[in-house]
């Protein structure tokens, strides 16, 4: 009698026990599959900007054609036109892609980057024969210090409202590709970052240049 309720007490216990198991394995299984599925999300949402190594090198390679460029480029265009911008071609001369950069990210500090990091880097990639992708940049007026007054013109009313005023103390590198226009700011105003990046974005947007620089002295 002693044997047979221990055995049936053994049996007891190792059938709760393995219904535990496998429970506990359809719930690791469960939880598993919801990571599974987040990291598929994820990874459907990732920059191309950001991720280079998520680029399958097994990819179809394309022919250096206009179709193709403009094919490649709508695969970023989005993560362009979130921050208020796109792109567009201008000219393929051979081997060589030339892209116009629009809206904000035409005047960016940053557009080199965008051109050399995320836009050739994506093109070289998909179309191997390119070599060189380099950023057209509209025709803006020459960048002389009347034209720089013209702007400070337009600002230097709102500065005077806030007891400050601004002066062009000169122009570095005209015809380099990283201009610098020194300006220097007087007043209660001279300490306002805002306010001198207003300007700084206001000669951007005026001269079209994505390498100009503004110095406050």
């Amino acid at each position: 009698a002693i044997l047979s309720t221990l055995a049936s007490t053994q049996a007891f216990t190792v059938v709760p026990s393995s219904t535990r198991v496998v429970s506990n394995t359809n719930t690791n299984t469960n939880v598993n599959n919801r990571v599974v599925t987040r990291l598929h999300s994820e990874a459907e949402v990732v920059s191309p900007f950001e991720n280079p190594e998520g680029v399958d090198s097994n990819e179809e390679q394309l022919e250096l054609t206009w179709e193709n460029v403009d094919k490649v480029l709508d695969e970023m265009r989005p993560f362009l036109i979130q921050d208020g911008g796109n792109v567009s071609i201008a000219e393929i001369d051979g081997p060589v892609v030339r892209l116009q950069l629009e809206g904000a990210c035409g005047t960016c500090p940053s557009s080199t980057q965008t051109m050399k990091m995320g836009l050739e880097r994506g093109l070289r990639e998909k179309i191997p024969e390119i070599q060189e992708v380099i950023q057209a940049m509209p025709e803006g007026p020459p960048l002389d210090q009347e034209q720089v007054e013209v702007i400070l013109d337009g600002v230097r009313p709102f500065l005077k409202v806030a007891g400050g005023n601004i002066e062009c103390k000169g122009i570095e590198g005209e015809s380099s590709l990283q201009p610098i226009i020194n300006l220097k700011m007087g007043g209660s105003s001279a300490s306002l970052n805002s306010v001198k990046l207003e300007i700084s974005q206001r000669l951007q947007r005026h001269f079209m240049l994505s390498g100009l620089q503004v110095e406050f002295l």
